[in-house]
């Protein structure tokens, strides 16, 4: 479980009745998109449901059996999640935010290099900056990949900046493909996707380079260590390795 200073609360509001649980912001956003994977357990701060979370008012049983048909507070959470609303207090917000664009300021200096200066790094330092005079605020309620490249575009008058890119054809088994292609997606561009006979899904992805590492942990993660994928160093390869993937399945 996570502490009540590091939970937000998930309110939903149904046959007149309010339901409230706490919960860790990043896995509630996760649980709206669909995308949450992991222990329910590890990610509330209290094995219940609420009335009022403030008070610690609990709703009436029959109340919970009306709405949710069940009484059980782990069946009932990510209900109250998905189908409810986040609700953040200013000092949260506030505290979401800075870690947020700590994080993409990371991002940033660890895959943006200065083409003016043979494509040397820029010092977090000098992104925080430039974001500062671009006037760039980050979303708090949004994930930080998807925040890079409005944030990109906000850089680019201030400084030179451009993202090294990798190019990465990988191979889903059929019984991971459906919620792993997903995220695949999710990484970069999808230069080229196709479904096997077999069921599994083959793509070529084009991302930056510095998350080589986590989009590799991800796709490991997701189908068990058990996808294939290459990188592809200029697009006459794809031809070729496209074709490879084809003829191993």
């Amino acid at each position: 479980m996570i502490s009540l200073e590091e939970a937000v609360t998930a309110r939903f509001e149904s046959h007149g009745e309010r339901f409230e649980v706490l919960i860790d912001p990043d896995a509630a956003l996760d649980m709206k998109r669909g995308e949450f994977e992991g222990d329910l357990e590890d990610i509330i701060a209290a094995e219940d449901v609420f009335e009022n979370a403030s008070r610690g008012d609990r709703p009436a049983e029959n109340d919970l059996q009306d709405v949710f048909e069940t009484t059980d507070p782990l069946e009932i959470i990510p209900e109250v999640v998905e189908r409810g609303e986040i609700q953040i207090t200013a000092e949260q917000r506030a505290e979401m935010q800075e870690q947020k664009r700590r994080q993409l300021i990371n991002r940033i200096a660890r895959n943006a290099v200065n083409p003016q200066m043979d494509n040397a790094p820029h010092p977090p330092e000098r992104i925080e900056r430039a974001l500062e005079e671009a006037g760039f605020r980050v979303d708090p309620m949004k994930p930080v990949e998807t925040q890079v490249d409005d944030a990109l575009d906000d850089l680019r008058p201030i400084i030179p900046i451009r993202f090294e890119e990798v190019t990465v054809a990988v191979q889903i088994p059929a019984e991971y493909a459906g919620k792993t292609q997903a995220q695949v997606r999710g990484y970069g561009e999808l230069e080229r996707e196709e479904w096997q006979a077999d069921g599994s899904w083959v793509g070529i992805i084009t991302f930056p380079a510095g998350m080589q590492n986590d989009f590799y942990d991800l796709v490991n993660e997701y189908t068990s260590g058990e996808a294939e994928s290459r990188i592809i160093k200029d697009k006459d390869e794809i031809k070729t390795v496209w074709s490879s993937f084809f003829e191993s399945s």
